[in-house]
């Protein structure tokens, strides 16, 4: 057998080999290449401005610093404090984000005084008046969802991977997602979210990604769009660090009434 022959018979494998990748397979390798690009950043911390505009075109705003610490073991922990309007001032949510299991999530309220648990299943429920739900904000986990590759399609000319997720989890508010993610960069250019009747409840556009440390890609522009109630919530972030001076202190339930 000559070497051409042995060269055409593994290219014949190697094929196969690719053609005989499931659905299933191929969007859950791509989800661990996503989950491969994120891991090491350590901690980081950044500033948010979010702005509310409903039907009407009416707008509020809403200023935070979210904190969030990489968790080698289990999901990330964030701590968000707001700081802006008054209303809102001095509120901090605290989330620690887990796989198939529950995420646990506080809120401190300044106007009780008090740190107050959110229960599992209450977790649709909009983040301070937004159109992010609770859900929402808790840190995107590998073994939260299944995963399907739905097929190839660009979004703003950016060449994209479309998969399809259904949580593995209980008491989510979506039947399933399905997420356009760049495959020069593995991250999210748009998300769809499905309700508990899987009808198309909001959109997510994720925009303007920059990168750090040479290997970290973060959106810095994010419109979440409510398609049921036509109202939208624009998230601006700004001034990252990676590497903050953040210890696991900094993200405990205790810590929330003294958080600055």
């Amino acid at each position: 057998m000559t070497t051409r022959h042995v060269f055409a018979i593994l290219l014949c494998v190697l094929s196969f080999n690719a053609l005989a990748q499931t659905a299933e397979e191929r969007g859950l390798e791509i989800a661990r290449e996503i989950d491969r690009r994120n891991e090491g950043f350590v901690n980081s911390l950044h500033e948010a401005d979010m702005t509310l505009k409903n039907r009407q075109g009416e707008e509020s705003k809403r200023h935070f610093i979210l904190k969030t610490l990489e968790v080698s073991n289990d999901g990330d922990k964030d701590v968000g404090l707001f700081d802006n309007p008054p209303d809102v001032r001095g509120t901090a949510v605290l989330t620690y984000s887990h796989g198939v299991q529950p995420d646990d999530q506080w809120i401190f309220l300044p106007s009780l005084k008090r740190v107050k648990r959110i229960s599992s299943v209450n977790k649709t429920g909009p983040f301070v008046g937004s159109e992010f739900a609770f859900e929402d904000i808790a840190s995107w986990e590998l073994s939260k969802y299944t995963y399907k590759y739905l097929r190839d399609e660009a979004v703003d000319g950016h060449d994209c991977a479309v998969l399809e997720l259904h949580p593995a989890y209980e008491y989510s508010g979506y039947t399933r997602q399905v997420w356009w993610v760049d495959k020069a960069i593995y991250q999210a250019r748009k998300i769809e979210f499905y309700d508990r009747k899987d009808a198309l409840l909001k959109t997510l556009a994720l925009n303007d990604y920059r990168q750090y440390q040479d290997k970290f890609w973060r959106s810095h522009d994010l419109l979440m769009e409510n398609l049921q109630t036509g109202k939208t919530t624009r998230l601006v972030r700004s001034a990252y660090q990676f590497g903050a001076a953040l210890s696991a202190q900094d993200f405990t339930e205790g810590a929330l009434k003294n958080i600055r």
